[in-house]
Order: C-alpha cells, then structure tokens, then sequence
C-alpha cells in the first residue's frame, strides 16, 4: 500500500507540474512569436524613415510587445505612418494580452473556450475561481475599447487646441500607450512639454491608472452595481488601498525632496510629482520632467514603484500590488509571532503567500544575473544607470535615465530578455523555462534551522 501511495503521490505531483508548465510555455511561446513577427515588420523599408539597425527594430518590437517603452532609437524620427502602425498594433496586443487575443477569437467562432485555454487564461489574469473566463475576456476587450476611444477624443481636443501637428494621429496613440500602461510617445521627450498641462496630465493618468489597477476591479464594481455583490471583492479593495497608499506617498515625497520640481510653481510641482509616481507605480512610462536630472534619492523611490508595479489582471507590469500585499502580511504576521497570515483582517492561503515569495526570489535573481552581465557588457555606465534600467525593464515601466541608446548590442539583448520576462510575468517566465522534475520524491524535514 506504500508504494501504491507513493506512485500515486509522484504521479499527481507531475500532473500539477504540467498544469503549470503548459500554460506558462504556452504565453512565453504567445509573446515571442508577436515579437518577432513585429520585428520583421518594423525592419521592411516601408516601416522606416532612415535606416534602423536590426538590433534596434528588434528592442523596438519586443518593447511595444512587452508595453515597456524604452527605446533606442526616436519612435516619431526613426519609423514611418506605416512603422508607427505597426508599433500601435504591438502595442495593443501586448496590453490586451496573448491570451485575451486569441482566446477572443476563439469565443467569435465558437462561442466557447476548450480547458486548457481557460485554465491558462485563469493563470494569465491570475483569475478567482468566482470570475468566468468567457465573461471577463468579453468584458476586458469591450471596458479597453471603450476607454481607449474616449481617451483618444479627449486628447484629441486638447492636442488640437495646443496646436499639435497631427492631432488625431497623436491622440490615438498616445491614448492606446497610456491605457497598455505602454509609455511610448511620438514626441522625443516624452511629454515634458506638457508638463503644465492639467488636462492632458488628467487624461493620460486616468487612462494609465485604468488599465494598470486591472479588470478585477472593473468586473467586481459591475457585478456589484447590478446587485450580484454588495461589495467589491478582497482582491479588488486590496489593489485600491495598496494604488492609493502607493500614489500619496510617492507624490509627497517627490514633492518635498526632488530639487529638480523645486523651481516649479506648487500647483505645476504637485502634478509633477504626481504623474512621476503614477508612472512609476502604473509602469506606464511616461515623464513630464526630465529623468536624468533627478537625485539618486527620488531614483531609488521610483525604482521601489516599479519593482511592485501595477495590478494583476491589467496592463501592467512589476511583482503585483496584491503580491506586495501578501509580502506585507506575511512580515507583520512574522514579527507578531501569528501562525496565521493576515492582511487587512483577511486571512492569505499559503498558495498565494508561496506564488508571492517565490515572486519575489525569481525578481531578485534575475535581476541580480542581468546587472552582473550589464555591468560586463557595459562598463562605461554607471551601477545606478543600469540597475534603473534593469528595474525598469523587468517592471515594464519605460522610463530611463537616457543611456538606452548608449547600449552595447550584448546589454540591448540583456534588456531585451528582461522585458520579456516582464510582460510574461516574473514567475511564469521561470516556470516556464524551467525543467519539471518528475522523478525526485518529496519528503519532509522538520529539522532545517532558519
């Protein structure tokens, strides 16, 4: 009977471990295969203006794919109308997401999802078992289209009055790029410009801040205003709590401490501060003030936005607010000597508190191995250029302290790959890479000393 036990133990043990390997391969082979077809249409001469290296077109591609941002070339000086539409339908891909593209597709045709389509968008969106995948994709694609059309209108007006060349054009896509929390801008210094402008500031953080906090709070306020929950969910008021927490106390601390907003008046230095963080903590990109010039105090605040990053089952990057969360509880929990863990009053399930750590572990070392291959690959910069870079990359976010361009192709490649890793999601990109291993049994030792 032991031994039966035990098959059946190693057994199920290598069931769960490919539920997990499919659908993770299964988004990591989704992403790519956009990213090279994008690659190869952003290198075709009708893309270009002048002539783009194939390293460039490839960053390019995988950047609008992973709706990170950063760039290496000028989006608006380097690729034509066709290029740029190009980039703005990678870019919608990558904010829609693999899944949600092809699974919304397969409703059209056959007004059902197979089971392993549904158990991966679940994984995707790290969905509820309470949410149906059917009824979260439809809503997702029309909440996206909605939004991104009055944000596109709205911006219309404004960039029309500002006297913006093409402002339809400009409306578009920055729209789309501030709603895929993308970052990309057809003006080569972002929106620096505007940077006094209370109405595009509004526009494109309210599109921003839309599409990172994440469907779960759309679906929940729904079904609770049609009366199918009186409240919104855990999740739900975790990501608003943790968004608010996140955007008061950036805002204040950029406020008081970054000389570089300290000329401004305190109306135009308070909304500065305040899209810095949103951008940041959205990991949409964008700046209206120049990064560069920042002081190595405010840097490492935003670099603590980005590594936390936006919400699950958005648009978004970085470890996840609800993970942090998790991280949260988990600290307090241990310093209170609490066997169980809670966050705001609500118990968190082990699984959640292993998929968080774990999270965080797989981000330190990547991160940790790509600063280590930067800082031989590019010597020339310094450690705290590369590891805002780094950060920034693997949290999807697009901003930079201006040496993008200055990589060497190996360091662009490094990016590259962090980027990737980014948009698939942290842990599922491990998952996904790694070997499942079937044949080692499990046993439990009471005796390890920590």
């Amino acid at each position: 009977m032991g031994i039966k036990r035990h098959v059946r133990k190693l057994a199920l043990g290598a069931r769960l471990g490919v539920m997990q390997a499919a659908p993770a391969r299964l988004l990591l082979f989704g992403y790519v295969s956009y990213m090279l077809v994008g690659w190869a249409l952003l290198s075709l001469p009708v893309s270009q203006i002048q002539p783009v290296a194939a390293i460039d077109t490839l960053f390019t591609a995988v950047s609008a794919v992973s709706t990170t941002g950063l760039a290496t070339v000028s989006v608006g000086g380097s690729f034509s109308p066709f290029g740029e539409v190009v980039m703005l339908a990678l870019i919608q891909a990558g904010g829609l997401g693999y899944m949600t593209i092809g699974s919304f597709a397969v409703l059209s045709v056959y007004h059902r999802l197979g089971r392993m389509r549904t158990h991966t968008v679940r994984q995707a969106f790290n969905l509820p078992e309470g949410i149906s995948p059917v009824m979260f994709l439809r809503s997702v694609v029309w909440f996206t289209l909605i939004c991104e059309g009055i944000g596109a209108l709205a911006l219309f007006l404004m960039f029309h009055h500002a006297g913006v060349p093409n402002a339809l054009w400009m409306a578009v896509f920055h729209s789309i790029s501030a709603f895929c929390t993308a970052g990309f801008s057809l003006f080569d210094n972002s929106l620096e410009m505007f940077h006094d402008h209370v109405g595009i500031n509004l526009a494109i953080s309210i599109l921003s801040l839309l599409g990172a906090m994440g469907f779960l709070i759309i679906v929940d306020g729904w079904r609770a205003l049609m009366g199918r929950e009186r409240v919104l969910g855990f999740t739900s008021k975790v990501i608003v709590r943790m968004t608010m927490v996140f955007l008061g106390l950036g805002t204040l601390i950029l406020f008081v401490t970054e000389p570089e907003l300290a000329p401004l008046p305190p109306d135009d230095r308070l909304m500065a501060a305040f899209f810095q963080t949103m951008s940041a903590s959205t990991t949409v990109g964008f700046n209206t003030v120049s990064i560069t010039g920042m002081s190595q105090a405010v840097l490492m605040v935003l670099m603590g936005l980005m590594v936390v990053g936006a919400s699950p089952a958005g648009t978004g990057g970085g470890l996840k607010t609800t993970s942090f969360a998790a991280l949260l509880g988990l600290v307090r929990s241990t310093l209170k000597n609490r066997e169980a863990v809670r966050f705001f009053k609500r118990r968190v399930s082990d699984e959640k508190l292993n998929m968080a750590t774990a999270s965080l572990a797989y981000y330190a070392g990547l991160c940790g191995l790509a600063m280590f291959l930067l800082l031989l690959t590019d010597p020339g910069q310094t450690f705290e250029s590369l590891l805002f870079e780094a950060t920034s990359a693997m949290g999807t976010v697009g901003l930079s302290t201006g040496i993008t361009s200055d990589l060497s192709d190996l360091g662009k490649l490094i990016v590259i790959v962090l980027m990737t890793a980014g948009r698939v999601g942290i842990l599922t990109f491990g998952i996904a890479l790694a070997a499942h291993d079937e044949s080692r049994a499990e046993e439990q030792d009471d005796n390890l000393v920590l």
